[in-house]
């Protein structure tokens, strides 16, 4: 945020989070694994266990609140994304799997004349893999490459679309990199060949305001915990896109979205902690310095949002700082000039000590960081790493304050002896 507005509050956001506050302190880094839940998704899923924990469906009134909790969760997820109808919004276990029902969908949709996929070699594999599984239906897949900035470029793009493709399917904010792709650009140029965009914005939903109106993707997927709520997914699709997919149900469900792509009962009860982690955003608004939060619901989730993404460029800039001064390979922005296209998700390595090494001292020091590939093999082959080694990533939210980037940087002082 900027001085006018004054600083974020760090304090009163990190007081909702029970996991942060423990009687040995442990600075949590690993939020691009899962990030902590907030006391409403708590109670929220606690509530619905012990009040309603019932099928859907019913007559009664437990059961009727099961209607009403799913309800509320179209409804909250809606205004997260800024969907037209709530009905776009389905549930289900997590992004992969939704990735999954929906490249099936469009593989039984594949003609000659337009089969070809569009996938990067940045993005996390079930957004590669599941659609390089659709290569004996027909695909043809073409890999939209990274620049050595570690970017996606839609320069870079425009040469490999054609009247063939079927579909570009990217992320919007690199899981593993943290850097920000032009997602309404990517849009406007899968449109103007008349082709889809299928957006992972798994890595973005903590970070930053969704506007599916403003990107004009055509279908985005989320796994909810990786953004304050339980073990959850979430697929929003236009309307007219979900009505033309060939999903499997069964014969009792209306062949009309959400149901048709719901196949089986979905976890009711992280349904209502998805609601409450968006009420939680919401109400950050409210914590904010400045002027009172606007009314309107969706405003404040903006509002909220634009906050945390001006503090997390401080945090970013802070890690960069660190790391650079610690000599470590910063993959990806470096720059702090360039920070506002990156989010606080930093891997490196450091000359000569094992990433695993790196992990287990930093654990040691009561800091929780992750080493490995990432999920990425193409990224892996990119950068010139190992799978079976890979990189250190550092992943932050704006419930991290820069007491913790301290104590990272005393740590990795401590091991690389600075």
């Amino acid at each position: 945020m900027t001085a006018r507005s004054g600083p974020f509050p760090v304090a009163a956001a990190r007081v909702q989070f029970p996991a942060l506050f423990r009687p040995d302190p442990f600075v949590y880094f690993d939020n691009a694994a899962g990030s902590q839940a907030p006391r409403g998704v708590i109670d929220a899923v606690t509530a619905h266990l012990t009040e309603r924990n019932v099928q859907r469906g019913g007559r009664y009134p437990a059961s009727i609140a099961v209607d009403e909790t799913i309800a509320l969760g179209r409804e909250k997820v809606a205004l997260l994304v800024n969907a037209t109808d709530p009905d776009e919004i389905a549930f289900g276990m997590n992004a992969t799997s939704f990735i999954r029902i929906v490249s099936l969908a469009i593989g039984q949709t594949l003609r000659p004349e337009r089969s070809e996929i569009i996938v990067t070699d940045m993005d996390h594999d079930a957004n590669v893999a599941t659609w390089s599984a659709l290569a004996p239906m027909g695909a043809t897949i073409t890999v939209w490459p990274m620049r050595a900035d570690g970017r996606l470029h839609v320069e870079d793009l425009l040469p490999l679309l054609s009247e063939r493709t079927r579909l570009v399917a990217c992320t919007a904010v690199s899981h593993a990199l943290g850097s920000i792709v032009d997602i309404a650009a990517v849009a406007r140029a899968a449109h103007a060949v008349g082709a889809e965009m299928f957006l992972d914005c798994v890595h973005l939903t903590p970070h930053l305001p969704i506007d599916v109106q403003a990107w004009d993707c055509d279908y985005l997927v989320c796994s909810g915990y990786k953004a304050f709520s339980p073990h959850m997914g979430f697929l929003w699709g236009k309307r007219d896109k979900l009505v033309a997919l060939p999903t499997f149900r069964e014969d009792f469900i209306p062949d009309a979205p959400p149901y048709k792509i719901e196949a089986g009962t979905f976890i009711y009860e992280n349904v209502a902690g998805m609601a409450a982690a968006v009420a939680y955003l919401e109400a950050l608004a409210d914590m904010l310095p400045g002027p009172a939060a606007p009314a309107a619901p969706r405003a404040r989730l903006v509002r909220a949002m634009e906050a945390v993404r001006g503090y997390e460029q401080q945090l970013s800039r802070a890690m960069l700082g660190v790391l650079q001064r610690h000599g470590a390979t910063v993959y990806g922005i470096a720059d702090p000039e360039m920070i506002a296209l990156r989010v606080p998700t930093l891997s490196f390595n450091l000359p000569g000590i094992a990433p695993a090494a790196v992990t287990r001292h930093m654990a040691a020091a009561g800091i929780g960081i992750r080493d490995g590939h990432m999920y990425a093999p193409r990224l892996m082959a990119r950068l010139g790493l190992a799978m079976d080694s890979g990189m250190v990533r550092a992943s932050l939210l704006h419930y991290n304050s820069m007491a913790e980037v301290e104590r990272f940087d005393a740590a990795l002082a401590a091991l690389v002896g600075r």
